[in-house]
């Protein structure tokens, strides 16, 4: 299929990890795309591209989103976070990632970004969860190397000091 011309191609605004980002886009093309070639961020994985595995798990407006099923021009006027927006610097892990570290809450890593997407998002609507909610968020994930219990241990460990503190998950 031959690629559009520029008069075909959409201008995209948005706010990216806390910064404006533009793009220009073609009308089917894929947030994860956009993100991974257009922008350059790679930390959104592309796994099986149909929203059921979630290695793609952005937020938009705060909200996780499988961005294999979200078009880029969708992100227009959005706020979007992906994976590398959750350190607060770049020698610095967020206290959910720290705490996947400490729990070894990863292997290969290919799942991780997604799962840290959406419990990020999670923890900032329920603060004090218990294993069964942790289980129901990292459920909608496939992980085919920990077998959940380092996440979920993680998560539940990161929630807590969350709770004792003003830090940003």
């Amino acid at each position: 299929m031959p690629r559009l011309t520029a008069a075909q191609r959409h201008p995209v605004h948005f706010m990216l990890n806390g910064h404006p980002a533009h793009l220009e886009a073609e009308p089917r093309l894929l947030a994860t795309d956009a993100l991974r070639h257009s922008i350059g961020l790679t930390g959104t994985h592309v796994g099986c591209e149909h929203g059921v595995c979630g290695a793609c798990t952005i937020q938009i407006d705060g909200v996780p989103a499988r961005a294999c099923l979200t078009l880029a021009i969708q992100l227009e006027g959005c706020e979007v976070r992906t994976v590398e927006g959750l350190a607060p610097a770049p020698d610095r892990l967020s206290v959910l990632q720290d705490a996947f570290r400490r729990h070894h809450a990863l292997h290969c890593g290919f799942c991780t970004a997604g799962i840290l997407m959406s419990v990020d998002a999670f923890l900032k609507a329920a603060p004090d969860p218990d294993e069964a909610q942790v289980r129901d968020v990292v459920g909608g994930h496939l992980c085919r190397c920990t077998g959940y219990t380092a996440i979920v241990a993680a998560v539940l460990d990161a929630a807590a000091i969350l709770r004792g503190s003003d830090a940003h998950v």
